[in-house]
């Protein structure tokens, strides 16, 4: 099954490099879908042998293996992938199509590389790539704006996976003067290098995880998202929200691991529960104000993180498993709203949320899925994010965090408030008047709805078809505990 790792790393590569040497129209456009598949199908033959019972399969002397959790990853990664790609296919025309197929190619084979790492330096020099490829996507636009948000996302950036490459180091070098120096996540989840440094890991994991929650878009190091989401196309919003993110919680869910295994639990989850509430916080206090429906789901996505990050410092096979569909759930419907947030701004030629009334009656066939989408990023029954924040929010109260847990549910009613009040008036308003920018992308070249529907669709029945003891999940859990 090593064959399905190179084939999910090397087939995006291909195809960028095809994009770059042909750029052929044809293989511009379908280009980041084609990858997004390929990832997709790679993720579900790994997730069925993993589940079958298959041993993880590892390849490169070790360096990258896929165990249940990374293929559930790679299967999310590439779903969320065919739905912004797919969906967002001709939204306008683009002189600039094929730059911007390489680093979306290039983009995904990064974030493909990074889950399926064992070594933690490689984890790192993954995520650093996802950096420079979505910089270059987040400014693809090339308005003064977008720059500003380009340049402000590479420093915020950088600075993050500065200090988780510091903490890196300093795992590295507790291993070496234990006597075993290796950045194998197997082996340091599993005890395998004994005598490592109390201190000295904590210091580790604390700047580690730190670092890739910045990424992670989580309170303090939040600020870049919602001006890098409002600025980027629509579909590389997607996939930096619907997938991005959750490559970014899925490093810092690895470094708990390593962290509990040597300090203890204590220390990691409480650093979470404040990166948790603050990201609730801000993403409460700031949609209330938000005049600005791309950046109103920048902060949702800072709300649903700081949701997952009450998850993973909650720990254990409730709150984990919540995560994992938490992951699915949201990186689906997000990338769909996101694709059908730039079909908005093609009608209506703004971002305003004044600007936008009346969905439902002048476009249908838009205000149908995005009010659907918007009801799945609410946790409205019977999408999956329901399910995913009541399994987190019981795993806290069943921890002793009762507190935490209450906080945490009142924060998130005022960002519901704050997301209703914004879908009412954009879908149930009088009809609007299209702004000066507004147009209309011919029928040929605009993406289907089907990808969309059929996500929504998928998010609906997630909890009805894994099984709760053997499925997906609950095999994903167990390799948490690296058991692999």
């Amino acid at each position: 099954m090593s064959v399905l790792i190179w084939l999910a790393l090397l087939l995006p590569l291909a195809l960028a490099g095809a994009v770059g040497w042909r750029r052929e129209e044809s293989l511009t456009r379908w280009a980041p879908v084609a990858a997004s598949g390929g990832a997709l199908a790679c993720g579900l033959a790994l997730v069925a042998g993993t589940t079958a019972g298959t041993a993880a399969p590892v390849t490169a002397g070790g360096l990258l293996r896929a165990d249940s959790l990374s293929a559930f990853l790679l299967t999310v990664i590439g779903a969320v992938g065919v739905t912004a790609t797919w969906g967002g296919l001709g939204e306008d025309d683009d002189p600039h199509g094929a730059s911007y197929a390489t680093l979306v190619t290039l983009f995904l084979a990064a974030m493909s590389l990074a889950v399926l790492a064992d070594d933690l330096g490689v984890l790192w020099v993954a995520v650093e790539f996802t950096t420079i490829a979505t910089a270059f996507l987040v400014g693809h636009r090339r308005s003064r704006a977008a720059v500003e948000a380009a340049w402000k996302y590479v420093i915020l950036g950088s600075v993050g996976i500065a200090i988780a490459f510091l903490g890196i180091v300093l795992l590295y070098a507790a291993t070496r003067t234990a006597g075993r120096p290796t950045l194998s996540w197997v082996l340091l989840s599993q005890g395998a290098v004994p005598g490592l440094d109390p201190d000295l890991v904590r210091a580790a994991t604390a700047l580690a995880v730190l670092g890739f929650a910045t990424k992670a878009g989580l309170f303090p190091m939040h600020s870049w998202l919602p001006d890098a989401h409002g600025q980027a196309p629509a579909p590389v919003s997607g996939l930096m929200s619907g997938v991005l993110l959750a490559v970014a919680g899925y490093a810092v869910l690895r470094v708990r691991v390593i962290a509990d295994s040597v300090i203890g639990p204590q220390f990691m989850r409480w650093l979470l529960i404040v990166g948790a509430l603050g990201s609730l916080a801000i993403a409460g206090v700031l949609v209330l104000r938000q005049r600005d429906y791309k950046r109103l789901l920048a902060y949702s996505s800072i709300e649903h993180m700081g949701i997952i990050a009450l998850g993973l410092a909650v720990g254990g096979s409730l709150a984990t498993a919540a995560v994992l569909l938490h992951v699915l759930g949201h990186g689906l419907a997000k990338a769909g709203v996101f694709v059908l947030a730039g079909r908005i701004l093609h009608r209506y030629g703004s971002t305003r949320i004044a600007d936008v009334r009346g969905l439902l009656v002048t476009h249908p066939g838009i205000g149908r899925p995005f009010l659907a989408g918007m009801a799945a990023l609410l946790g409205f029954p019977p999408f999956s994010l329901f399910f995913s924040e009541v399994g987190i929010l019981l795993a806290t109260w069943r921890a002793g965090l009762g507190w935490v847990a209450l906080v945490a549910v009142g924060l998130i009613l005022l960002v519901f408030v704050g997301l209703v009040q914004a879908v009412v008036a954009m879908s149930l308003g009088p009809a609007g008047e299209p702004g000066p920018g507004a147009g209309r992308a011919p029928a040929a070249r605009t993406g289907p709805q089907a990808p969309i529907l059929l996500a929504l669709a998928v998010i609906c029945i997630v909890p009805l078809v894994l099984d709760p003891e053997q499925g997906p999940i609950a095999r994903a859990v167990h390799a948490v505990a690296g058991a692999g």
